[in-house]
């Protein structure tokens, strides 16, 4: 991969960034959605926009009469509305930024946003609590024409590309597999995967490609999870059950990718990331962090009487400083994200972390599910059944 066509598709210059929308003519004007006390505005879904100059905040929405004067003075405008649908019909955006953490909402609010004409949706992650409704924003997606995109905030780092050709070129010798594991605090198990496993099998499916089956099992203080342990989850994630869970995923590129998350397993965030495994080599990759990716170099099986260090991986290189100086706002503060949605939108393509995308995600965390309703057996994905497997759980 040449530098030009680095930089064109990993984000990594903000100058380049400026200069691509400096010929927008009228600013994208954007209405964001939050819903204060159930889910708030994510995590500165609301705010990003301040730090995009190409785009205009025209409208904020809040249920809760508190919360909404605190985002209208948050983002410095006068337009706020208690009903999002309201808001919808009457401002007229074109992107639609859907905040709240609490994901029994994001379906309505996403279809509502599509039916009123938004030509982009930027919406906290995870996606949605079902196949079902994934597959009906999809398909209204396609059919008005409309582009959205998830806050995973790694995907669009601009180190990734990098990453893929190091591995292709053989910085880690043969890959032999994807290692991942949640945060492994006090929502340990399912919830983990829920909220933080989206953002890791989010970036297996960008090295991996698809998912092909899974295998996995679900466990409640050792034992394997009975109907009788279901419950609804925090966050609107629906049916849950588990504070301990193992899984194996067959991918598109041959290898293995592994999920797993034990509640209070040791430090906090320890474990949190994505290791991906070769044979001269481990390139491991830290959530929300900045460098994001790191390189230890040798075999990764038996003791070595040599001292061996983890590298920082930039976008200028293996041990190099970061060149791009606002990496962390470009990223982190979803700038990049942002950017990226009005691009697509420009471009008539997907966003880099589109709905399909975001889908296969929910699609991973579902497999888990499903297979450990069928007693750990191996199912293929993506799953035939679009109900939520822990409804059918005996």
């Amino acid at each position: 991969m040449n530098r030009r066509a680095f930089l064109s598709t990993s984000l990594a210059s903000s100058l380049a960034l400026n200069q691509a929308f400096s010929a927008t003519a009228a600013p994208t004007r954007v209405a964001v959605i939050g819903h204060t006390g159930r889910g708030n505005f994510g995590h500165g879904i609301d705010s990003m926009w301040l730090d995009i100059p190409e785009t205009q905040i025209v409208a904020v929405a809040d249920a809760d009469a508190k919360g909404l004067a605190g985002a209208l003075k948050k983002l410095k405008i006068d337009k706020g509305y208690a009903d999002y649908r309201n808001m919808l019909a009457e401002a007229k955006a074109d992107i639609i930024a859907i905040g709240p953490r609490h994901i029994d909402q994001h379906y309505e609010m996403t279809m509502a946003a599509i039916e009123t004409g938004a030509r982009g949706i930027y919406m906290e992650k995870p996606f949605v609590p079902t196949l079902k409704q994934a597959d009906e924003i999809i398909a209204a997606c396609e059919k008005q024409g409309t582009k959205v995109a998830l806050a995973h905030r790694n995907r669009y780092h601009p180190v990734l590309p990098l990453l893929k050709k190091m591995i292709a070129d053989g910085a880690i010798g043969r890959p032999l597999e994807y290692r991942a594991r949640g945060k492994e605090d006090r929502r340990g198990g399912s919830l983990d995967l829920w909220v933080l496993g989206s953002h890791l099998f989010n970036l297996v499916h960008y090295f991996a490609g698809d998912p092909r089956s899974c295998s996995a099992g679900v466990y409640q203080e050792g034992r394997l999870i009975t109907q009788a342990d279901v419950k609804e989850g925090a966050e609107g994630i629906g049916p849950l059950a588990g504070n301990e869970v193992h899984a194996r995923f067959e991918m598109a590129d041959g290898l293995p990718a592994f999920f797993d998350s034990v509640q209070n397993a040791g430090v906090k965030t320890t474990g949190f990331g994505l290791q991906i495994i070769g044979t001269e080599g481990i390139i491991d990759l830290r959530i929300d962090a900045e460098p994001l990716a790191h390189l230890l170099e040798g075999s990764p099986f038996g003791p070595n009487d040599k001292p061996r260090t983890w590298v920082p991986i930039t976008t200028g290189g293996v041990g190099k400083p970061e060149p791009v100086e606002n990496i962390r706002k470009l990223v982190a503060g979803h700038v990049g994200p942002g950017r990226d949605l009005i691009a697509a939108i420009q471009e008539g393509r997907e966003p880099l972390c589109s709905a399909k995308d975001s889908r296969v995600t929910l699609e991973m965390t579902m497999g888990i599910f499903e297979s450990h309703r069928l007693r750990g057996q191996r199912v293929d994905l993506p799953l035939k059944d679009r109900s939520h497997p822990l409804t059918r759980l005996s």
